[in-house]
């Protein structure tokens, strides 16, 4: 005879008074986890009770006490509890309960907590979607879900990648930020595009998928960007990609045409404003090539007069400085709010030296301007600039010539009688006996070969005239490149680098010997007739210092294919170790742009193989060139690496040995593939 199956009986529900409850021992919660009780409690009073309590009844030797223990959902119990110590529930409120009597009370409290799934996250960011398209705010949403408004804002734009992409994310194909990397773009074609590519491939890393997502597409931080700003570029119709997930900067700006056309827009504009100062030609770039001003004429300017305000501005800074630095001379380290305070007051007192300066009409009727965009993306104006072919025409030369010139020059001259050489002879001049006529050419140049050798020998045996003759004809060369003839033959070529290495400009190399030559030219005489009485006026470590910059400006190390001076390049060797250069201190670094991403694979394995050891080499010698080069510029940032061209060669300056590798600074991919391999290796010793 078949025995009919029993039929499941379900615990009976029951409306118990809250008073009537008591928290059950056998609930085996103990560690705190999820939202806090009073979140739970502010739940309960928005939207009530939505889940029961499993409740036991209270048995002793007579049989029921009349009241319940909760086994499972103590927190729910603690939450009512709050309420009715706030006096915000009453003691008596009736509470839904599951009234079970079979089993035992820990096994219940154990079932709920263990056969609880968590929600997905996708049915999350669905759910926050819903909600917003009922009409709830980012702010209300987080507030009745006791989160940071952050966070929903960020599960809203997940909510936002391809349809297929969230499939695939819900068929557990895709991780968590994988998914968080599609959402910097919200074209579903392309990022679909992108996943199909890198489907076949082995790295699926999320930073991968940021980056060819954003191929093409402009930083924010672009001085470009900056110039133009974001406001008015999405005023125009263009389009940025943000990442809420990550630091990104500000971005991308999908459009580089437009972000173009509004950069030249502007640019043209400015340049109408810098033009209609009277200036005869105004240059408008977003960049220039370094050495562009190479071979004109630096009007000197004088400064703007400033008006009580500003003067008063001024003065106050000063003073405030001043304060500043008296009172924490004797500090370690500085306040952060102190450093600040004085980081402001020295870029407003950089504002006022560096404000425009008054220039007479006549030389901006012959001068000209560039215009250009900074390194931060504000607006360059380099005023004053005289082309060879403006310059004014040169004075006639007097009719009476001194062996003495005050500029240094030695024009050939045996006596006060004036002598112009290879000029027809002047009509005769009756004296007491037949007159005096010129001399002979032939005469005077043996004279003055004499006068030569006398200065020649006169000048070695007085240094400091020495110095200062050289110190004279480098500033005529440098300072007045339009023109001056000296008796000491001795030039200064300055390199054009402008083709070699874009973006020199904006190192901190171009910057500091920009600034240094600004403040030389500041301190040149107009007249370069007054240029040796200036430079005698200056202290020995001024010219020293002068000198020095002069001298600099000369030095060409670049390797030509069309010009190769082996000799020249040992000299710039020898000039470095003299100097102790050592690039990785002056700024230089390798990256994908300036190395990393021009040279081999082998040549990249090899720099990291040098700075970081062989270990770190085979963590990416599996990569594509692309990625295998960034990866390279992460590991070698910090090391100081430098490849063979930039090397100092000099004992005290060597590299050390390679550095082992640290796998803590590896991305994941990496050091779950270096496990992988030393396991497979591992075996391969062990099967021998």
């Amino acid at each position: 005879m078949a025995v009919a199956n029993s039929k499941i009986v379900l615990s009976r529900s029951q409306d118990i008074p809250f008073n009537k409850l008591v928290l059950s021992q056998a609930n085996v919660r103990r560690v705190k986890a999820g939202i806090s009780i009073e979140e739970l409690a502010e739940d309960i009073v928005h939207r009530g009770l939505l889940h029961g309590l499993s409740v036991r009844p209270v048995l002793d030797a007579d049989g029921g006490t009349g009241m319940f223990e909760v086994p499972a959902g103590g927190r729910r119990f603690r939450a009512l509890e709050l309420l009715v110590k706030q006096k915000r529930m009453a003691k008596t409120e009736l509470v839904p309960c599951v009234v079970r009597t079979e089993g035992l009370a820990a096994e219940d409290s154990l079932a709920e907590n263990v056969h609880r799934a968590p929600l997905h996250p996708l049915d999350q960011f669905r759910a926050f979607q819903t909600l917003r398209v009922q009409g709830l705010g980012e702010e209300e949403i987080a507030a009745r879900f006791f989160i940071n408004p952050a966070v929903v804002t960020q599960r809203l734009k997940l909510a936002t990648v391809s349809p297929k992409l969230l499939e695939l994310y819900a068929a557990d194909e895709m991780t968590l930020e994988q998914l968080m990397a599609f959402t910097v773009t919200g074209d579903h074609a392309r990022q679909e595009q992108v996943w199909e590519a890198l489907s076949r491939s082995y790295n699926k890393e999320p930073y991968l998928i940021r980056r060819q997502l954003t191929e093409g597409a402009v930083r924010a931080g672009d001085k470009r960007a900056r110039f133009v700003g974001i406001a008015a570029y999405e005023a125009a119709g263009g389009i940025v990609m943000r990442d809420l997930f990550q630091q990104d900067d500000g971005g991308w700006l999908q459009d580089p045409a437009l972000l173009d056309r509004l950069v030249a827009e502007k640019l043209a504009a400015e340049a109408e404003t810098i033009r209609a100062e009277g200036w005869k030609w105004v240059e408008a770039a977003v960049d220039f090539p370094y050495g562009h001003n190479f071979g004109l004429r630096r009007l000197a300017g004088a400064a703007a007069a400033l008006s009580t305000e500003e003067q008063a501005t001024l003065d106050a800074l000063r003073t405030e400085y001043n304060a500043l630095e008296a009172e924490y001379a004797g500090a370690d380290e500085l306040p952060d709010e102190v450093d600040a305070r004085l980081g402001e007051i020295e870029a407003a007192l950089e504002a006022f030296e560096a404000g425009p300066a008054n220039y007479d009409p006549v030389d901006i009727a012959r001068a000209g301007a560039f215009v250009s965009i900074d390194s931060e993306g504000g607006l360059r104006v380099e005023r004053g600039y005289v082309r060879p072919e403006d310059q004014p025409p040169a004075e006639p030369a007097g009719e009476v010539q001194t062996p003495e010139n005050p500029d240094g020059e030695c024009r050939a001259a045996a006596n006060t009688t004036a002598i112009a050489a290879g000029s027809p002879p002047a009509a005769e001049t009756p004296d007491e006996e037949d007159g005096i006529k010129p001399l002979p050419e032939r005469l005077v140049t043996e004279l003055t070969a004499h006068r030569t050798l006398a200065l020649r020998n006169a000048l070695a045996s007085d240094p400091d005239t020495a110095f200062l003759a050289v110190l004279h004809v480098l500033c005529l060369k440098t300072f007045y490149r339009y023109a001056v003839d000296t008796c000491l033959e001795i030039d200064v070529k300055t390199a054009s680098l402008a083709t070699q290495a874009p973006g020199l400009n904006d190192t901190a190399a171009a910057k500091s010997i920009e600034a240094r030559h600004e403040r030389w030219t500041s301190r040149m005489p107009q007249d370069t007739e007054q240029l040796w009485d200036a430079l005698a006026s200056f202290d020995a470590d001024s010219r020293g210092a002068l000198f020095a910059h002069c001298a600099s400006l000369g030095v060409n190390a670049v390797h030509d294919p069309w010009n190769r001076s082996p000799r020249r390049i040992a000299h710039a060797d020898r000039l470095a170790q003299a100097l102790r250069l050592d690039m990785a201190a002056a700024g230089w670094s390798p990256t994908a742009d300036n190395y990393l991403g021009r040279v081999t694979k082998a040549r990249i394995l090899e720099a990291v193989r040098e700075a970081k050891g062989e270990v770190a080499a085979q963590l990416i010698d599996h990569l594509k060139k692309p990625d295998m080069a960034r990866e390279a510029e992460r590991l070698l940032a910090g090391t100081g690496w430098l490849p063979e061209p930039l090397r100092t060669v000099a004992a005290d300056l060597q590299p050390e040995g390679p550095a082992v590798a640290e796998t803590d600074d590896l991305p994941a991919f990496l050091t779950q593939r270096s496990d992988a391999a030393a396991a497979a290796e591992t075996g391969s010793m062990a099967a021998e």
